[in-house]
């Protein structure tokens, strides 16, 4: 969390993943424009369906000025968020929204670099999969460049705010 807070060593970079329809998509496909990226799962019960609807508010609340802003989501359980349900989740939130996902060590590998925390265990007790997760939106310049983060349950209105200064420089 101290790399975060005080932009400590690199945060994110570059990466491929596969979106909901099989094509491979690539962070640098969105250069010139503000990437808006969180870590979550289609089933999270809470806090990503909230901060995913944040999201999508925000970017409408800046009318035109949102189309330069790619919100993207990344599964952190790709095990179990097939493509049809990375499809309908997306378009549950912004048509713009972006769900990629990948092979366990792809989405390792990119969680990693953004320094997100996640686990997806099988709980003993029950056999019940418990999946969780750092809940932090990432705001990556038009270069890919990491800008700063916003912590969960940021209300809409506040990350307008962030993304209408970030829009202006």
């Amino acid at each position: 969390m101290d790399d975060l807070m005080w932009n400590r060593g690199p945060i994110g970079g570059p990466f491929t993943l596969t979106n909901s329809n099989g094509q491979r998509r690539s962070s640098s496909e969105f250069r010139g424009k503000l990437m808006v990226i969180y870590f979550g799962y289609t089933s999270c019960p809470d806090v990503c369906p909230t901060d995913l609807m944040a999201i999508a508010q925000a970017i409408d609340a800046l009318g035109a000025d949102g189309g330069a802003v790619q919100p993207i989501f990344i599964t952190i359980d790709p095990g179990r968020d097939t493509p049809e349900q990375l499809t309908r989740y997306a378009a549950a939130f912004h048509p713009r929204l972006i769900a990629l996902t990948g092979s366990d060590d792809e989405i390792r590998s990119v969680a990693t670099a953004f320094k997100v925390y996640y686990t997806v265990a099988r709980d003993p007790r029950d056999g019940e999969v418990r999946v969780d997760h750092s809940g932090v939106i990432y705001l990556m310049g038009r270069e890919g460049e990491y800008l700063g983060f916003m912590p969960p349950q940021t209300d809409p209105a506040r990350l307008t705010e962030i993304l209408r200064k970030q829009l202006g420089k």
